[in-house]
């Protein structure tokens, strides 16, 4: 049992992976790609919504024409870093809300990059829901995938790459009333239900792709954070866990998440925290900082062109 259980929570995970499907060959491994932050958040506005999209996944959308389309875009996933992308579709999380807004370390801590104590960047965050369920009472599996930028000015053109990052409340889903009401970590628990064991052989087709594109893809790692602004790569150190977690008191009461957590007036906030360590048993959490997003949309350029790039396994990480 113990077995079954890793290799679902494993596929979950791998799911949870904002897998992107588009009938094309991966590119290349492409590095330090210019980006500019007001032109990437011009595209993601660009193409607002008129109604909120109910889109839909499905295990016939991995396969095409006898081609494992997942495994090939796995594989881009891992190596392009391109922040905008053709027109593709979102193979696991599908519906989602954009965000502008800022990054912002305010705690001293060890950790070197954008964890550092002092760094400021703009960011742009994706929230979103796994699978097809959108709305309060159903099965939902929040995701939170942010791409920062190394600089407060907007239209400033950086050579070096985005750091992207991925969080999850639960691989398998909870009923939680409100995205607001959950923590968000990059080593997620999985509750495993009927509804997850459904998924079952949609997960397990993912997971086998990306197992092959990738070591070890059940914790995404985060060292493009650490590691970002760093001139000597080597002397990077990267906490093995982070979570994110909306302050209290702004909780909206929609059904739909998108609808719950478009900005209106005022900033939504969260704070953000990072662990290597355990104390009796327990993981070690500091706050270090806030995510403060002060713009939201939902368009056609957030869920079919906005891409994180997702990092590679490393075993040599200094923590």
């Amino acid at each position: 049992m113990t077995h079954v259980y890793t290799i679902i929570t494993t596929s979950l995970f791998l799911l949870s992976a904002c897998a992107t499907s588009s009938p094309v060959s991966p590119p290349p491994v492409e590095k330090n790609k210019p980006n500019q932050f007001q032109t990437i958040w011009n595209q993601i506005t660009s193409d607002p919504v008129k109604k909120l999209p109910q889109l839909k996944v499905s295990y016939r959308k991995l396969v095409a024409q006898g081609k494992n389309i997942i495994l090939g875009d796995a594989k881009r996933t891992l190596n392009n870093h391109a922040d905008i992308l053709p027109q593709f579709e979102k193979l696991a999380h599908p519906n989602g809300i954009c965000f502008k807004g800022r990054w912002n370390i305010t705690a001293k801590n060890k950790y070197s990059g954008y964890f550092k104590q002092g760094t400021k960047g703009l960011i742009i965050v994706r929230a979103s829901s796994a699978m097809s369920n959108t709305k309060s009472g159903q099965l939902r599996s929040f995701g939170f995938a942010g791409k920062i930028f190394p600089t407060i000015n907007p239209i400033q053109i950086n050579t070096e790459n985005t750091a992207n990052f991925f969080l999850i409340d639960d691989l398998g889903g909870t009923r939680a009333k409100h995205y607001t009401d959950v923590s968000l970590t990059n080593s997620p628990p999985a509750t495993i239900t009927s509804t997850v064991l459904k998924s079952f052989l949609y997960a397990a087709k993912l997971a086998r792709s990306f197992s092959q594109a990738d070591e070890n893809p059940k914790v995404r790692q985060l060292y493009e954070v650490s590691q970002l602004g760093e001139k000597n790569l080597n002397n990077a150190i990267t906490p093995r866990w982070m979570k994110v977690n909306a302050l209290q008191g702004q909780t909206v009461n929609k059904s739909d998440f998108r609808d719950e957590l478009g900005i209106k007036s005022k900033p939504l906030v969260f704070s953000i925290s990072v662990a290597s360590d355990r104390v009796n048993g327990q993981k070690n959490w500091l706050d270090i900082g806030r995510i403060t997003l002060n713009s939201s949309i939902v368009s056609n350029s957030c869920d079919h062109r906005l891409h994180f790039h997702h990092a590679k396994w490393r075993s040599d990480l200094k923590h």
